[in-house]
C-alpha cells in the first residue's frame, strides 16, 4: 500500500514537472503509467483515494501562483478541489478496470473528467488540462484535429499504453506508440491565405508585482505610452517596420479613459505617434451599475475609442472571489479580489488588414471562449494579459503554453501582450519567434500571416470532447454490466 501511495504522488508530480517552463513534456506519459499501475483492478474507493493523492501531487505545485498574493486560503482549497475532481475520474477508471482494452477507456474517462472540470468548480477551472503541458511535445499538431481534448487523450493513452505493455504487449505496444507518433504525421498550416499584418506587442512593465501593482496605475499607463512612443521613434528612424496594429496588455490603463481626460489624452498621444490602431486593456466602470469591467478598447489615431471588448471569463481569486463571505471567515485578504462583471460578445476588432480575436488572459484556458472568438471571423488572435498580479511564478509560462496550443488548434498566429511579461509572438504552428523577459519593458514587432482557413478542430468545436466523454461513460456502463454478470454468475 505504501508503495502505491508513493507511486500515486510521484505520478502527479511527474505531470507537474512536464508543464512549462520546463520542456519535459515526455514526463507526462510516465506519470500516467504510474497512475495506471496504482488504480488498475483496484476497488472504486482505492481508485478515488490514489487519484486524490495523484491529483494533489499534480495540482498543489501547479497552482501555487493562485496564492502568491492572497495566501494559502486560495491556493490550497483550489488545489484540493481540483484534486477531488481528478479523483472522481480515477475512481471511474478503477471501476472500469475489467473492461477489455482498459487503457483506451481509461484515457477517454480522463477526457470526461477534464470536461467536468471545465464547468466545476467555480464555474469551471481548466488550468491543468494535460494538453496545456505539451507545447514542446510531439502531440501538439493533434490540436488542429481535435483541439485540447484530443491532445490530452493522446498523452494519457500513451501513458496507460506504456503500463499495458507489461500486461499484454501485443495490445500495449500499439496503444503506446500510435498516440505518441500520430502528431508527427499531422500537417499544420502556416500559409498567409488572407495576407499579412505587421503587429507590435507592447510590454510597458509595472512599478511592482502583486495585486496592488495598480496603486501606481498612472505609472503603468505612462509606461505603455512611453514604450509606444519610443517604438514610433524607432519606426521613424527606420530601425523597425511600421506596425499596422498595436496590442497593449490587459490593465495597461487601469484609469478609465472614458472618465479621465488625462488618460484619454495620453492614449491619443501614443496612437498618433505610432500611426496605428491600439487595442488598449483598460478597467472601465459601467455607468449603469458602477461596477468595473475588464475591457479592451480599440483606440484609433485621430478618432479615439471606436469599439470595445469586455472579458467574458473572469478569473476566480483575482477578478472575482468565489464564496467570498465563506472565505472571509478565515481571512480578510479575500477582499483584495475584485468585483468585476463579465461581458458576453465574442466579436473582436477590425484593425488594419486584420480581424483580431481578443481573448483576455484567463480566457485562453477555455476551449469554447477562444473558439467563439475565432469563429466570429478572426484571422489572428491577440491575448492581452496582466501576469504582474502573480509575480515571478510559473503562471505566465503556463499561460503562454496555452496560447501556443490555441495557435495550432485554430491555425492562427497569436500575439501575447503582457504588462510585465512574458509577451510573445507565436506562429500558427505554435512556435515562439520572439518573447520578452519578466518585469522589463519591451516592444515586439513581427510580420505575421493572416489566415481564414478553418481547421478541423475549429469546425468540429466541442464534438471531439463530447464523443470521447460519451465513449468513456459507455465504458462505465459496460463495466457495471460485467460486474453484475459476474455477481449473478457467482450467486448461481
Amino acid at each position: 500500500m505504501l508503495l502505491r501511495v508513493a507511486l500515486a504522488v510521484a505520478g502527479g508530480v511527474l505531470i507537474y514537472l512536464s508543464f512549462p517552463p520546463r520542456p519535459l513534456w515526455f514526463l507526462a506519459p510516465v506519470g500516467f503509467a504510474l497512475l495506471a499501475w496504482t488504480i488498475h483492478e483496484r476497488r472504486v474507493r482505492a481508485g478515488f483515494g490514489y487519484g486524490l493523492l495523484f491529483g494533489l501531487g499534480f495540482m498543489v505545485p501547479l497552482l501555487r501562483w493562485t496564492g502568491e498574493f492572497v495566501g494559502l486560503i486560495a491556493w490550497l482549497p483550489l488545489a484540493l478541489a481540483c484534486a477531488l475532481m481528478i479523483s472522481i475520474g480515477t475512481a471511474a477508471m478503477a471501476f472500469a478496470s475489467r473492461v477489455p482494452g482498459w487503457p483506451l477507456w481509461a484515457a477517454l474517462l480522463w477526457v470526461a473528467d477534464e470536461a467536468l472540470r471545465g464547468v466545476f468548480p467555480f464555474g469551471g477551472f481548466t488550468w491543468g488540462k494535460i494538453a496545456f503541458g505539451q507545447p514542446e511535445g510531439w502531440y501538439l499538431p493533434l490540436a488542429s484535429l481535435g483541439g485540447a481534448p484530443l491532445v490530452s487523450f493522446a498523452v494519457v493513452l500513451t501513458g496507460f499504453g506504456l503500463f499495458w505493455v507489461l500486461k499484454n504487449w501485443k495490445l500495449g505496444v500499439p496503444l503506446f506508440l500510435v498516440p505518441l507518433l500520430a502528431g508527427l504525421v499531422v500537417p499544420v498550416g502556416v500559409d498567409a491565405s488572407a495576407g499579412t499584418v505587421t503587429v507590435a506587442a507592447i510590454q510597458g512593465n509595472v512599478p511592482r508585482a502583486g495585486l496592488d501593482f495598480n496603486a501606481q496605475r498612472r505609472a503603468v499607463l505612462d509606461n505603455h505610452v512611453k514604450k509606444t512612443i519610443e517604438l514610433a521613434a524607432d519606426v521613424a528612424a527606420g530601425k523597425v517596420k511600421q506596425p499596422d496594429i498595436v496590442i497593449w496588455p490587459e490593465n495597461s490603463s487601469d484609469i478609465d479613459p472614458f472618465r479621465n481626460v488625462d488618460a484619454a489624452a495620453a492614449i491619443d498621444a501614443a496612437a498618433d505617434a505610432i500611426k496605428a490602431p491600439i487595442a488598449v486593456g483598460a478597467v472601465v466602470v459601467d455607468r449603469k451599475d458602477g461596477l468595473p469591467r475588464n475591457t479592451v478598447v480599440l483606440w484609433e489615431p485621430g478618432k479615439g475609442p471606436t469599439d470595445t471588448y469586455t472579458k467574458r471569463k473572469l478569473q476566480p481569486f483575482g477578478e472575482t472571489m468565489p464564496m467570498r463571505s465563506f472565505f472571509r471567515l478565515f481571512t480578510s485578504t479575500v477582499d483584495r479580489a475584485g468585483v468585476f462583471q463579465p461581458g458576453s460578445d465574442p466579436d473582436g476588432f477590425v484593425m488594419g488588414p486584420a480581424k483580431v480575436a481578443i481573448d483576455t488572459c484567463y480566457e485562453v484556458a477555455f476551449d469554447s471562449v477562444v473558439r467563439d472568438s475565432v469563429t466570429a471571423g478572426a484571422t489572428i488572435i491577440a491575448i492581452p494579459t496582466n501576469n504582474a498580479t502573480f509575480g515571478y511564478t510559473e503562471m505566465t509560462y503556463q499561460q503562454l503554453s496555452m496560447s501556443r496550443l490555441r495557435a495550432v488548434e485554430h491555425g492562427r498566429a497569436v500575439v501575447v501582450a503582457a504588462t510585465s511579461g512574458v509577451s510573445a509572438i507565436v506562429e500558427p504552428d505554435g512556435s515562439v519567434t520572439q518573447k520578452t523577459g519578466l518585469f522589463v519593458p519591451g516592444a515586439l514587432v513581427a510580420e505575421l500571416p493572416l489566415r481564414s482557413q478553418t481547421t478541423l478542430a475549429t469546425w468540429l468545436g466541442a464534438w471531439p470532447e463530447w464523443v470521447m466523454t460519451a465513449a468513456g461513460l459507455a465504458a462505465l456502463a459496460l463495466g457495471f454490466a460485467r460486474r453484475r454478470k459476474d455477481s449473478n454468475g457467482a450467486a448461481a
